[in-house]
């Protein structure tokens, strides 16, 4: 009935890594700067300054799957200490996959994403809701976003 409640972090000592800055903070201007705790560890942010440190501004929160599949760089997957990891930015981005078969599914649905959106620059005027290859990655890629 009693004992210590986990305190959540005050907004100037909450802090991320970036690969090339080291730790980075979200900028006191940021709609975000009052936010204590992020569901997810990865930020997204559109710009970068700095003044008395590194700050971020314009930040949104990503989760695992969004970030696989659409963020840049190689999907990779290795096994390390009897785990598969997926990972990104060659290796600066990490995650655990639940088997190797569920890694391998997002590595192709990925691979497969980028080669519709080829597809999609190549012929503008085509509709991918309409397109049967399409409307089945995006849809898988809904359904997977949205049950994470």
């Amino acid at each position: 009935s009693t004992g210590a409640v986990k305190m959540q972090p005050k907004a100037e000592e909450l802090k991320f890594v970036t690969k090339n800055d080291g730790y980075v903070h979200i900028h006191p201007s940021s709609v975000n700067y009052q936010t204590r705790h992020f569901e997810s560890p990865y930020l997204v942010y559109h710009e970068k300054i700095k003044t008395s440190r590194v700050f971020i501004r314009d930040c949104s929160m990503v989760s695992v799957y969004p970030l696989v599949l659409l963020g840049g760089g190689q999907v990779h997957i290795q096994l390390l200490k009897g785990d598969f990891v997926i990972s990104l930015d060659d290796g600066w981005i990490r995650f655990v996959a639940a088997s190797h078969q569920v890694a391998e599914l997002v590595k192709e649905l990925r691979s497969e994403l980028d080669q519709l959106l080829q597809d999609k620059i190549k012929n503008p005027s085509m509709d991918l809701c309409v397109c049967p290859r399409g409307s089945r990655i995006i849809g898988m890629i809904v359904k997977l976003v949205t049950t994470q």
